[in-house]
């Protein structure tokens, strides 16, 4: 008892000589991204299929955790050049960090005359129909207000396992409405397959025993047909979270099927490296995309 006073008294003591309150708590961080032109409810009355999920969101400020409640926020730009781009932020299917892998390289495409939006989609918790319902109603918004907001061609992107959700949405459409104009994948989780996959997505997406049947549903490499929207991938070599190796086996599925594709690994970053200034690749992502993304503009 006596040596756990004392090492309570020394700490005390320690926290006085620093001139901090030892019983003050860490003050929350503070962050500052840019901030959205409009807010739309995903489903005001009501979303037509249900996660599971109870209880409130946490917005920690920078990503969100237990989403049930999806929204749109759209950033425009001041000279519309006919591209919209819909985002789906990663996060391993149990976070979404919109911010981070959003909100914050919003102006990099804006001040490219695109529009862009940023999806906070419902989190699976193993119901695994329930993002990819949030990709296609978002691109049904974004749709509606074609005209208004100056585009002709809406693609879709995403990052780390929002990557996958794009790659869903990009090769499991059931009808024109729902195929993106072209696909954006940052370091994506693509397959399914215990042997590259990303465990925890999988696991968030398809729970703890799926069939083989279902794996291979969300195993994006094996749905990639001659109409799958053309493509934009960046990787690692040293991504240990997500091996570049999703991102090769989705390419050769693209080139097999006859489907434009751009595939950019870069040698060293690792993994979820969209927002990072001091990514070394930053500038080279950034002038390979925009030269991408001007020609699409240009078709």
């Amino acid at each position: 008892m006596f040596v756990m006073k004392k090492h309570i008294l020394l700490s005390l003591f320690a926290a006085l000589l620093l001139g901090v309150s030892a019983l003050a708590q860490p003050a929350a961080p503070v962050f500052n991204f840019p901030q959205p032109d409009l807010m739309f409810n995903l489903w005001p009355d009501g979303a037509p299929t249900d996660n599971g999920l109870t209880g409130e969101e946490i917005d920690y400020g920078n990503h969100v955790s237990n989403v049930t409640k999806p929204t749109l926020a759209v950033f425009l730009p001041e000279k519309p050049n006919g591209l919209a781009i819909l985002i789906c932020p990663g996060g391993g299917y149990v976070d979404v960090w919109d911010k981070t892998e959003g909100y914050f390289n919003s102006t990099y495409f804006t001040e490219q005359g695109i529009v862009y939006a940023v999806l906070k989609y419902r989190l699976p918790n193993g119901h695994y129909e329930v993002p990819l319902d949030d990709v296609h109603e978002a691109m049904r918004i974004l749709w509606a207000h074609a005209d208004e907001y100056g585009f002709r061609k809406l693609g879709i992107a995403g990052c780390s396992a929002g990557g996958h959700l794009a790659a869903t949405a990009a090769t499991h459409f059931t009808c024109p409405e729902e195929r993106p104009d072209f696909q954006i994948l940052y370091y994506p989780v693509l397959s399914m397959d215990p042997a590259i996959t990303h465990a925890g997505s999988a696991y968030y997406l398809l729970g703890a025993n799926p069939s083989q049947e279902l794996i291979d549903q969300y195993c994006n490499e094996k749905h990639v047909t001659a109409d799958t929207p053309q493509a934009f991938i960046m990787a690692n070599s040293d991504d240990t979270a997500v091996p570049c190796e999703n991102s090769i086996r989705y390419y050769d599925a693209l080139r097999a099927n006859g489907v434009s594709a751009a595939l950019h690994i870069y040698p060293r970053g690792g993994h979820g490296w969209a927002d990072h200034l001091d990514f070394p690749y930053r500038d080279a992502w950034m002038t390979d995309l925009k030269l991408w993304l001007s020609d699409l503009a240009a078709e």
